[in-house]
């Protein structure tokens, strides 16, 4: 990894889902700027920069959540690995979802991993800060274009 800001786009529709992340974010030692979209349709307007997202950065990785508003993240996940400049972004599936179905869905469409969301502040925390250990400090991300 390099000594570069990690973009992070997190996918999340429960605000204490959010808050949770931001807090162990700001921890992290890696240096990292995560954006917030809260719905499937804002994500995709986020990654293809429409409206007030013009400006917006291509993030080095996305946490998707299954369950949300307007367009799930599976629905989400499928328009990102078909097209050719978002398909090389990894997307992890961050969710409350165990069902078999949806973790089949997941990698079907080309998800790069599922972690179940822990039950409990200390459990979710560790969870956000196993992904930084591995996602930020070993994984090298595509080039931005």
């Amino acid at each position: 990894m390099t000594n570069s800001t990690v973009e992070i786009l997190l996918v999340e529709d429960s605000e204490p889902d959010i808050l949770l992340t931001q807090e162990a974010f700001e921890d992290a030692s890696v240096k990292n700027r995560l954006h917030i979209t809260r719905d499937g349709e804002e994500a995709l307007h986020f990654l293809k920069k429409k409206g007030k997202y013009q400006a917006a950065p291509r993030p080095d990785v996305i946490l998707l959540d299954i369950n949300m508003p307007r367009k799930n993240g599976l629905e989400v996940l499928q328009e990102i690995k078909a097209d050719p400049e978002l398909a090389s972004i990894p997307v992890l599936m961050l969710t409350t979802s165990q069902a078999e179905e949806d973790v089949r869905n997941a990698y079907a469409r080309h998800a790069n991993g599922y972690v179940v969301k822990p039950v409990g502040f200390e459990n979710f925390l560790d969870a956000i800060r196993a992904f930084e250990r591995f996602w930020l400090t070993f994984v090298r991300f595509p080039p931005r274009l």
